[in-house]
């Protein structure tokens, strides 16, 4: 076992059979589940999407104490296949999906004039609590923002490449570490109070942030997706700069803290800028050069929406119940207060605010 293999999480508490069994398999203590128990599971319920979430992060971190070889088990592999087919089939079936892409994209560019979505709900109504919650639940995203959809870059070519590559640069930083967007949440969480260790709260999550997340590592790993992946790119892009200031608005009414309110500050200049460029270059590239990647741009979209949907009703609803939205209960550590106060990296000399980019090296 190589040090990589110590560095990632602890491998999560099983919530099923088909969780379980991928578990024992991974700790070298049990066989795999069949592949056709997978066929029966519920597509978004605990079991299957955590055996499924397990499966992909061998692409990422991996977990500790796991060799890096299984994550081209060919087994393991086998049993992947049947999890994804379940789940992209209750996908395909249950997305209400618009008739052409235009309209699509027309749909995420309104703004609903009364919205009733989570990031309103926080602007308006939420605690630091609740915070704290959407930002564990949102961590097993954030902590790898623009991963999964750096794997579409070899699948593109010519404008949509040099776009979609342009975007990811900005994500991840312009170059700067200090600026990659994983490390602006871990600094967001710890103002809240959180643990920002990678994949800490994956026992605490629910099901339906697991598939959020599980959809962009379907889409990511299959090149027949990547038309999907990057409509889903653009449905993130395109609604986050709106959401992005609710959240931000969030976090100063209720005094969470400097890097809390910066990390969503960020994304209302960035992605505004980063929408444009999603559609104008990444997609008309694409369909310039492979036009029958409508419908599954489209799709992507679409998808996306299905399942943020799911996660928006599960956290309102058990917030207007005053129940927690999480499996598990947060531990929040007690953090000594800083000696000099959090100042971002874009306060720096030298920065171009919201361009990733040094000045000087455009």
């Amino acid at each position: 076992m190589t040090d990589d293999d110590r560095r990632g999480p602890a491998l999560p508490s099983a919530r099923g059979p088909l969780s379980a069994a991928v578990a024992a398999y991974l700790r070298g203590t049990g066989p795999l589940p069949r592949a056709e128990d997978a066929a029966d599971a519920p597509p978004y319920g605990d079991d299957l999407q955590l055996a499924l979430y397990m499966c992909y992060e061998l692409h990422y971190r991996g977990f500790s104490g796991v060799p890096a070889e299984r994550e081209w088990d060919p087994e393991l592999l086998r049993v992947r296949a049947a999890l994804e087919r379940r789940f992209l089939a209750a996908l395909r079936a249950d997305t209400p999906v618009h008739d052409s892409l235009d309209d699509a994209l027309g749909a995420l560019l309104v703004e609903p004039v009364h919205g009733t979505g989570v990031s309103h709900w926080l602007q308006d109504r939420g605690e630091l609590w609740h915070l704290r919650e959407y930002a564990a639940q949102r961590s097993l995203y954030h902590l790898k923002e623009a991963d999964p959809h750096a794997w579409v870059l070899p699948r593109l070519w010519g404008r949509a490449k040099a776009a979609m590559a342009a975007v990811e640069f900005d994500e991840f930083g312009g170059g700067r570490g200090e600026r990659v967007h994983a490390r602006l949440f871990a600094d967001l969480m710890g103002d809240l109070g959180l643990d920002t260790s990678y994949g800490r709260y994956l026992d605490a999550a629910c099901p339906e942030a697991l598939a959020v997340v599980n959809m962009m590592s379907l889409f990511g790993l299959h090149r027949s997706l990547r038309g999907a992946l990057v409509g889903h790119f653009a449905a993130v892009e395109i609604t986050s700069s709106p959401g992005s200031r609710r959240l931000a608005e969030a976090m100063r009414r209720t005094g969470a803290g400097a890097a809390a309110e910066f990390f969503y500050d960020e994304h209302v200049e960035a992605d505004a800028v980063h929408e444009q460029v999603v559609r104008h270059e990444v997609i008309a590239g694409l369909l310039e050069q492979e036009p029958h990647l409508a419908a599954d741009v489209a799709f992507g979209i679409d998808a996306t929406g299905h399942l943020e949907d799911r996660l928006g009703e599960r956290l309102l609803d058990a917030w207007r119940a005053g129940r927690s939205s999480l499996r598990a209960p947060l531990d929040l550590r007690e953090t000594a207060p800083a000696p000099v106060p959090w100042r971002p990296a874009a306060t720096a000399p030298g920065y171009l605010p919201g361009s990733g980019v040094p000045a000087g090296c455009e």
